[in-house]
């Protein structure tokens, strides 16, 4: 089973408003999508900084445009997360994660999952963002996964569950964010990690 990590696994919406103005955050969810577009082959690091500076700018308020790479590491878990990845590896389940981050920003975070994933996947390593299929080219071509025996868990609906869908993955929508989209593509719909872990004997 492979997981997007931020959003899903770790609970970075509140570290952002921690870190920045909240007015900035909510800008931030704007210009992301049109940074990667635009810069699809940058670091993460890159795109946080040139996100946060275009983000302030719409917001109209001042922000530090380093403080996102500064504090990425006190980007803490979802209460229920630690659980169900326990759950998850006590039942067998092999665990990877692709992420739309750089090699050493998840390292920074990965002591906050609780468990050492199988095999992670990063933007750095494979020079593109999701919802471009790079990151689960690379993971199928490294773990030899079969895609029937293959689920993806995600909370983002553009990011993950649709490019999971159209590779025939079957798909977990850890919806979170209750942001309305038409569930029918998924195989499950949740809204927490704990559900997931509930469900995880009938993915088998």
């Amino acid at each position: 089973m492979t997981f997007d990590c931020y959003g899903t696994l770790l609970d970075w919406q509140t570290a952002f408003k921690r870190l920045l103005d909240p007015r900035v955050v909510e800008a931030f969810h704007e210009v992301e999508p049109e940074v990667q577009r635009e810069l699809p082959d940058a670091l993460y690091k890159d795109i946080l900084l040139e996100c946060t500076t275009r983000a302030a700018r719409r917001a109209g308020v001042e922000a530090d445009r380093k403080a996102l790479v500064a504090g990425w590491h006190t980007i803490e878990a979802f209460p229920d997360t630690l659980a169900a990845l326990e759950y998850l590896k006590q039942q067998g389940w092999k665990l990877g994660i692709l992420t739309n981050c750089d090699d050493d920003l998840f390292a920074a975070t990965l002591p906050a999952l609780g468990v050492e994933p199988e095999l992670v996947i990063t933007a750095e390593q494979v020079g593109s963002y999701k919802p471009a299929l790079g990151h689960f080219e690379r993971f199928e071509a490294e773990s030899g996964v079969e895609r029937a025996n293959w689920v993806h868990a995600a909370v983002s609906w553009f990011h993950d569950m649709v490019p999971a869908h159209d590779l025939g993955l079957r798909t977990v929508w850890v919806d979170r964010e209750d942001t309305g989209h038409d569930a029918s593509i998924v195989t499950r719909h949740v809204t927490s990690m704990a559900e997931l872990a509930g469900i995880s004997d009938a993915l088998r």
